[in-house]
């Protein structure tokens, strides 16, 4: 019987740490990545994300989520592509780690972004995870630059960019939902990253690396 990793091999990756295992949020896991969504990202008012949609009420988040994993697959080709990672530790959901790429085969460029329930938080978890997709990066894509960005006043992710080696890249001012907000810009490179003390384990490398060279 066809796996469904066989017919979208994107479905197939694991990335396996010393405490996390990430792998692409299947529709099993929306519930799941829902729940954790439910339970709090983020203080009241202050949300660390573009488009605020965390601060949505319950009876639009769900969908809202769902539609972005659906569009995400949809739109998924080998030269623009987003890979949702739904982050487990044990059999808990503690949020989502997310890489994606234009135009990779030439640029050898792909951003990252994340979040994480607030019961995670504070426990190294979302450095951990980071450290996950930008090591998958450039030891198995072969990408070049990582790059990643934060309001500047949300010390906590640049404080995990900077302790992975990532350089301060720049401040634009962009609109954040009806904000403006003050963005600062990271880069990070093979030469430049704090490598963790541990190996990454990974599962279905191979089949997804094809499908992005098609």
């Amino acid at each position: 019987m066809t796996t469904l990793a066989e017919i979208w091999p994107p479905f197939g990756l694991t990335l396996t740490t010393p405490r996390l295992t990430l792998r692409p949020v299947l529709d099993a896991d929306i519930p799941a990545a829902v729940a954790a969504a439910r339970s709090g990202v983020h203080e009241p008012g202050k949300s660390p994300f573009s488009t605020p949609w965390a601060e949505l009420p319950d009876d639009e988040l769900a969908p809202n989520m769902a539609q972005w994993y659906w569009r995400c697959r949809a739109g998924f080709t080998p030269e623009s592509w987003t890979l949702l990672l739904g982050v487990w530790h044990n059999e808990d959901l503690l949020g989502v780690q997310d890489i994606g790429a234009k135009n990779f085969n030439t640029l050898k460029t792909v951003s990252t972004g994340s979040w994480l329930k607030q019961s995670a938080q504070g426990q190294g978890f979302g450095k951990e995870m980071r450290a996950a997709v930008v090591s998958y990066a450039f030891d198995y894509l072969d990408a070049e630059v990582a790059e990643s960005e934060a309001a500047s006043w949300n010390k906590q992710s640049l404080g995990v960019s900077l302790s992975l080696g990532y350089e301060l890249n720049g401040l634009v001012r962009d609109g954040w939902g009806d904000k403006v907000e003050e963005v600062q810009r990271v880069r990070l490179t093979p030469e430049t990253f704090n490598r963790p003390n541990w190996t990454l384990k990974v599962q279905g490398h191979e089949e997804l690396k094809t499908y992005l060279k098609r």
